[in-house]
């Protein structure tokens, strides 16, 4: 979106093999992002999709102009997407979005406040915050609460829950992170948070609201044993890197 006055937000939505959802998707979250933004730019990134992904975010972007597509042929990790997408954002202000819409785009607008509000360099939002509101699986409940302790012990970060799919940073800060990750699957929050709290930034945390509509059946669910053992040896990893 070319423009001689600056946007004020830029949020990258990472998307791998959502085709079912993803246009629909994109253009509601741009009517959200409308609703309360003037200049604002949506950086939509096919992470090497096998499905119809790149083709939908493409038509997406001609309906609507704060679309802005991104693709790629071979899939590398949400944080290789969300990476990417930053390098391509141009706002004052950059946000992380699952694109399954899981998390309603117009939290953005109180992370915003609070942002200013706190003087924050980066507000997340956390499943953990007590005004949280979570249809949720009792199962990932306990998952996020051992991964929290997890952190707590190998990082002593201030913050309860690194995984949540919705933050914002202060684009002079999460620009030069960036371009230092070297995790480009799930932990890639996780390696954003650590550098961050090593140069001494402020994190404050959000509550959200969460409708999880995630297939957890044996064949279908995303996040599989493997993913689950990435993220703990690349954990482990990023430990040693900012220890």
């Amino acid at each position: 979106m070319n423009t001689d006055k600056p946007i004020t937000l830029s949020v990258v939505m990472p998307a791998y093999n959502e085709g079912q959802h993803i246009m629909d998707n994109l253009l509601t979250t741009s009517r959200i992002l409308g609703s309360f933004l003037h200049r604002y730019e949506i950086i939509a990134v096919n992470d090497g999709s096998s499905d119809n992904t790149g083709q939908l975010i493409a038509e997406a972007s001609q309906v609507d102009r704060h679309i802005i597509p991104i693709s790629y042929a071979d899939n590398h990790g949400k944080g290789y997407a969300i990476t990417t997408g930053i390098k391509s954002s141009h706002g004052i202000y950059i946000a992380f979005l699952d694109s399954d819409l899981e998390l309603d785009p117009h939290l953005l607008k109180s992370f915003i406040r609070q942002m200013k509000e706190t003087d924050s360099d980066i507000v997340i939002g956390s499943k953990l915050h007590p005004e949280s509101q979570l249809n949720y699986p009792l199962s990932r409940k306990i998952m996020s609460f051992g991964y929290y302790i997890i952190l707590k012990l190998l990082f002593h970060l201030n913050v309860h829950d690194t995984q949540t799919g919705i933050k914002l940073f202060k684009s002079e800060i999460i620009k030069p992170i960036a371009c230092e990750l070297t995790v480009s699957g799930y932990a890639f929050d996780i390696e954003i948070l650590a550098a961050a709290g090593k140069q001494g930034y402020s994190i404050s945390e959000a509550p959200i609201t969460l409708n999880y509509s995630r297939d957890d059946s044996h064949n279908n669910r995303r996040i599989k044993l493997h993913d689950i053992w990435k993220v703990f040896t690349d954990t482990i990893f990023i430990w040693k890197k900012y220890r």
